[in-house]
């Protein structure tokens, strides 16, 4: 007899309600540039929208605009095949969803949140996806790509699916490919055990 899939587990929006204060800015502020990202979300809302500026004229091609979780949670996510993104609005720019399983306490000098490993997917939602026709996408754990300061970084380790510590979302230049105003609203970011890379009409 087939097991079943485990049902999704709500991290953001759904049955676990959107709420601005899970949520920080990490912008290229930190490195002398002038991007800015905000999420706009509240427990009455079921749609949290990620929305700001990305600058690459002050950092000479260069710029990324992230919000970041600042819970103080560890999440066990390991009976899960990865995370479901639900999409209902897109301007068709390439984002990136970030999780790491380590941080790092803060710079003693700056206070700043120091850098350490992070394992991304870069993803684009088509500008069509509505409140009626949302996109789906979902990331198995083994498409996530571990990097260290924008570099690939070929001898990390897997990512530890037992201890998930901080979850972001970002838009960046892609080496200059890409500026200026940029929005994406999400129902809802759940671990999930789909079998399906990518948008789902």
């Amino acid at each position: 007899m087939a097991m079943e899939s485990k049902k999704d587990l709500a991290l953001f929006g759904g049955s676990e309600k959107w709420n601005a204060d899970d949520w920080t800015s990490s912008d290229d502020t930190v490195r002398g540039g002038k991007s800015q990202s905000y999420l706009e979300c509240s427990p009455a809302n079921p749609v949290a929208r990620f929305y700001g500026n990305l600058d690459i004229t002050t950092l000479g091609g260069a710029g990324f605009a992230s919000q970041r979780t600042r819970k103080d949670v560890v999440w066990d996510l390991s009976e899960y095949k990865g995370i479901k993104l639900v999409v209902t609005k897109s301007d068709s720019k390439h984002y990136t969803f970030n999780v790491k399983d380590s941080l790092l306490p803060p710079d003693p000098d700056t206070g700043r949140e120091q850098a350490s490993v992070s394992y991304e997917y870069d993803f684009q939602i088509a500008e069509n996806t509505t409140v009626t026709k949302k996109g789906e996408l979902f990331i198995p754990w083994e498409s996530f790509n571990a990097t260290y300061r924008g570099r690939v970084k070929e001898d990390a380790p897997p990512l530890n699916t037992t201890s998930i510590k901080q979850m972001s979302i970002m838009m960046r230049s892609f080496f200059g490919t890409q500026d200026g105003a940029f929005s994406l609203s999400m129902e809802s970011i759940s671990a999930s055990s789909g079998k399906t890379v990518g948008c789902i009409e």
